[in-house]
């Protein structure tokens, strides 16, 4: 099973929680696809998009369970990352866990990435 990896902000998670699926954050619906990101990307999606903030969540989700809607395309230096081209649904989410910053960055959970 090969786990990709969603960051949420905490009102957005939360929000998710409570629907039941998600459309993703405010990025994900200006680019009409949910951004995820592979396991050795997941530490500088972070860096990148989230630096200085602290009350995050880290979503994992099998990517084989998502089927056809899954596309892996060229993004930051021409790596493939995953897209969700539909809503991602709560039961769809292997584990969720926080993502807090700490001194020197992220502080990721043991065996990610």
């Amino acid at each position: 099973m090969m786990l990709i990896y969603k960051i949420f902000r905490r009102p957005e998670w939360d929000a998710f929680r409570a629907a039941g699926r998600t459309r993703g954050a405010p990025v994900d619906l200006a680019d009409g696809y949910i951004h995820f990101s592979a396991p050795g990307q997941v530490a500088g999606t972070a860096a990148r998009h989230f630096a200085e903030e602290s009350d995050l969540v880290l979503v994992a989700v099998a990517a084989e369970t998502l089927g056809p809607a899954l596309k892996w395309e060229a993004s930051r230096n021409g790596a493939l990352f995953p897209h969700l081209y539909r809503e991602l649904l709560l039961g769809e989410v292997v584990w969720d866990k926080s993502l807090p910053l700490g001194a020197a960055g992220h502080i990721f959970p043991e065996g990610v990435p």
